[in-house]
């Protein structure tokens, strides 16, 4: 699948999801709407019940049509006028009755008027389990009228919710199926960008491999003609040639058979004390003796710091050595290292800071990923697998370790090493 095409995929399916979303979100809204509209009106319709029968019940019906007896504070709060004295039980029983003859199964609060004292009786909480408790909800008053109640409903939700409880399963059955297509995609893109890479790898390895062959071949067809060694320094000149690409070629197959054994398990550390200064300079020494370390100038500066540190040497060592060699490849002039050691808290903070090309920031995060290199178009002036800052990484995390990456204000980057005292 070509790149262009995976953009148009992903941004089709993100329209696509949005719309879907978005229309499902409004058909929400306005079922939530609707549902207000039809508590308001159940409501409006079973409080005018109970007035008309309480005053049914107290005889006095004939002014029924001249008053309003609902009137709605709030949208959960409700005045109702019956115009005629009633008591507590009477009214209770005929809400009750009521409300769930609308379908109003909730808990709500009432309270009578009580004219002679010119306020509301006591509240009385009537939960949906049926309990009856005492009301703390301050009811509103009417001084227009004399003889009526004040209803609220405290929680409206199950109301909602029993009307809604079919738009909420859809939601979240789409929010589920978003998820896994969500997933998909990703686990889409991630194999196209690892199939990416292991072409890269391929490639490169090919190249690394096949040179070495070719070189060594070369030489060896030399080394096969009848009069060589009527010339030593020429005989002298193909050996030489077939031992450096020998060597060339075992260290990058050193490399791949590296990576295969820390894929197959765990990194085993045999953990020593070591002086980490003197362990430093042997390594950095060794490294000098060896024809990319023959260009390197490194400096080490531990000012009065001489600490030891538990750590595997053999990893360590390699460790050292996939630092200083990058610092090598990557640098158009002459590579420099300085090594700086600092205490922090209760860690030591070891940094490797070169002179090379850097390392641009949004890259940073990913060179320590297999097979990673970073991009330069078309140009590859430097050979490699990407592995080594993959080992790097996986020995400083084996060890417990951290590393980051950041930039040489001077030019070029630094990778700091911060390890557990």
């Amino acid at each position: 699948m070509k790149g262009k095409t995976l953009k148009y995929i992903i941004l089709l399916a993100t329209v696509s999801i949005a719309g879907v979303f978005l229309i499902q979100f409004a058909f929400i809204r306005y079922s939530y709407q609707l549902s207000e509209k039809q508590f308001t009106e159940s409501a409006s319709v079973a409080l005018k019940e109970v007035a008309w029968q309480i005053m049914l019940a107290t005889g006095t019906t004939s002014n029924f049509e001249s008053i309003t007896p609902v009137e709605m504070i709030s949208d959960n709060t409700y005045l109702v006028n019956v115009g005629v004295f009633f008591d507590k039980e009477l009214l209770l029983s005929n809400l009750e009755e009521q409300l769930k003859k609308h379908d109003i199964y909730y808990g709500f609060e009432f309270a009578l008027f009580n004219p002679q004292e010119e306020q509301m009786d006591e509240g009385t909480l009537i939960t949906a389990a049926g309990d009856v408790l005492s009301s703390n909800y301050s009811f509103p008053i009417n001084e227009d009228y004399t003889y009526y109640f004040a209803i609220h409903f405290a929680d409206r939700k199950a109301y909602f919710s029993s009307r809604l409880s079919i738009w909420y399963f859809m939601t979240g059955l789409l929010m589920l199926v978003v998820f896994f297509f969500g997933y998909t995609l990703s686990v889409i893109i991630r194999q196209r960008q690892l199939s990416e890479v292991q072409k890269s790898f391929i490639n490169n390895l090919t190249h690394e491999l096949k040179t070495p062959i070719s070189s060594i071949a070369l030489s060896a067809k030399v080394l096969t003609e009848e009069n060589i060694t009527e010339t030593p320094a020429r005989l002298h000149q193909y050996a030489r040639i077939i031992q450096d690409q020998n060597a060339r070629l075992m260290k990058n197959v050193e490399k791949v058979l590296n990576l295969a054994s820390l894929e197959k398990s765990r990194i085993k550390l045999n953990r020593e004390v070591i002086d980490l200064k003197s362990f430093i300079d042997k390594n950095c020494e060794l490294f000098r003796q060896s024809d990319n370390g023959q260009k390197l100038h490194v400096k080490i500066n531990f000012a009065e710091l001489n600490p030891t540190i538990s750590a595997d040497k053999f990893h360590f060592a390699n460790l050292l050595s996939n630092i200083l060699e990058n610092a090598v490849k990557y640098c158009e002039t002459t590579p420099q290292m300085v090594i700086t050691l600092t205490r922090s808290k209760r860690q030591w903070v070891l940094s490797f800071a070169d002179n090379g090309i850097g390392i641009p920031k949004e890259y940073r995060k990913k060179i320590f990923k297999k097979f990673y290199r970073v991009p330069t178009g078309n140009v590859h002036n430097v050979k490699g697998f990407g592995l080594g800052l993959d080992y790097v990484y996986k020995i400083v995390k084996a060890h417990h370790w951290k590393i980051h990456v950041s930039e040489n204000p001077t030019g070029g980057s630094i990778f700091t090493i911060i390890i557990s005292a």
